[in-house]
């Protein structure tokens, strides 16, 4: 059930029944690969060795800007905010709103156990002293990004916070990210992009001071830098591609459903937009209002391309099918388009975020809703969690015994030890209960 021709248009959207086809199709997620490992190997050294230096030259090489300064000003964040028509300015503090109630509620406590006398054992929750945040630039500017990266990580006590973002030509940064970057409270803020802006803030430059953690989306260079850092410092994720799954009953609006895959094919080409349906008729009527929606899109030509390339309509048998198809597929963003869609929300297994209902348009996290957008992509919520307070701090574990306590358990640890072979483990237990 591939594309067909409706009319006067060629329909590409895959159209396939769960069961008729290989499950190779159904679950496929081959993307072009970009091969970027040795530039952005070369790229890395090359900060570590220049800094400030290797910096300027790669912003004019790929941002066209020639730059005096790295750092953004306390006066082009000021001019930045007037730049910024007054709504704007109001949502993005409606949105660091939500964004703040929701992550405030997920600070862990440090606890201390002392249930036995002599022994006292604890754990201390400690928050990161630097954190560095990557935010997109290029084909679209993402403010989105500065507040659910910023805000959680002030949650957390990290006492300074980078952001690293590519200039215009004109080497002026978005108004709408500094506007984002004050009302979150970023701390510095840095004129890099790409590969070079993260080999930044792993190693630091005279400008870019070196973080304990680097978080944020980007392109496949950016992505690569990550991978290659990591371990110098720790790191989000290393996020692939946009993805929505929209998992649909016969009874919504093919006109709701379209607009929300379409959300996330304009991200990106490479982004993925699928509907997994129990009803043959809804899958059909998506396809052609995607048809219908996607001249209306300014960014048409890269929307027209992830549909083409990336877009796929699945057919289930039923609504539990269409769960677990689902939970294989393990989305960035989930959709659950039912009727009580509570009812289903413990059967979702593997989703980054999950929104419920007709009425909960995946755009509506992105920016305004509270919960984070900086999510598992390519399958990788079967293991890893949005971004969270719990990325910028570090736990660190401690223990207390009396000599009394101690000789309570200097045999068992000794005889511990010496089945694993290691005497000298077995005599720093019982070596003060000698001669006694």
């Amino acid at each position: 059930m591939q594309g067909t021709q409706k009319g006067n248009y060629s329909i590409m959207i895959r159209i396939m029944k769960y069961g008729e086809v290989s499950n190779r199709e159904i679950f496929d997620r081959s993307m072009p690969t970009v091969n970027a490992e040795k530039t952005v190997a070369e790229i890395i050294q090359n900060v570590r060795e220049r800094g400030d230096s290797a910096l300027k030259e790669y912003t004019e090489k790929f941002d066209h800007a020639r730059l005096d300064s790295l750092i953004v000003t306390a006066g082009e964040i000021d001019e930045a905010f007037a730049a910024v028509e007054p709504d704007f300015l109001r949502v993005l503090e409606e949105a660091a709103a939500n964004i703040r109630k929701f992550h405030g509620s997920q600070v862990r406590q440090s606890f201390i156990i002392n249930d036995e006398n002599g022994i006292v054992m604890g754990q201390k929750v400690i928050p990161m002293d630097r954190a560095g945040v990557y935010v997109p630039g290029g084909t679209a500017a993402y403010p989105s990004t500065v507040l659910m990266d910023v805000i959680p990580a002030k949650i957390a006590g990290v006492k300074e916070i980078v952001i690293t973002t590519p200039p215009g030509p004109d080497g002026k940064v978005n108004p709408a990210i500094l506007a984002a970057a004050k009302t979150a409270g970023a701390d510095t803020i840095i004129k890099a992009g790409g590969a070079q802006a993260i080999a930044a803030l792993a190693y630091g430059t005279e400008s870019v001071p070196k973080v304990d953690k680097i978080v944020g989306p980007g392109n496949a260079y950016v992505a690569e830098a990550k991978r290659q850092v990591y371990g110098v410092v720790s790191i989000d994720m290393i996020a692939g591609p946009s993805e929505i799954l929209v998992a649909a009953d016969g009874n919504s609006n093919p006109v709701y459903v379209a607009a929300d895959m379409l959300s996330q094919a304009e991200h990106d080409k490479m982004a993925s937009a699928v509907l997994v349906t129990d009803s043959e008729e809804l899958a059909f009527q998506v396809r052609d209002e995607l048809e219908r929606q996607l001249p209306l899109l300014e960014r048409y030509e890269i929307a027209r391309e992830s549909i083409d390339r990336n877009g796929k309509i699945i057919i289930a048998e039923n609504l539990r099918s269409v769960i677990e198809i689902a939970n294989e597929i393990a989305p960035e963003h989930l959709e659950l388009c039912v009727d009580n869609p509570f009812d289903y929300l413990d059967s979702i297994r593997h989703a980054g975020s999950i929104f419920l209902g007709r009425n909960c348009p995946e755009a509506l996290g992105d920016y305004l809703a509270g919960p984070n957008h900086i999510l598992p992509t390519q399958g990788t919520a079967r293991f890893s969690s949005p971004l969270s307070v719990d990325d910028f701090v570090k736990k660190s574990q401690y223990t207390y015994f009396t000599k009394d306590a101690l000789s309570r358990v200097a045999e068992d640890v000794a005889l511990f030890a010496r089945k694993e072979g290691l005497t000298g483990h077995a005599r720093s237990a019982l070596i003060r209960f000698e001669n006694q």
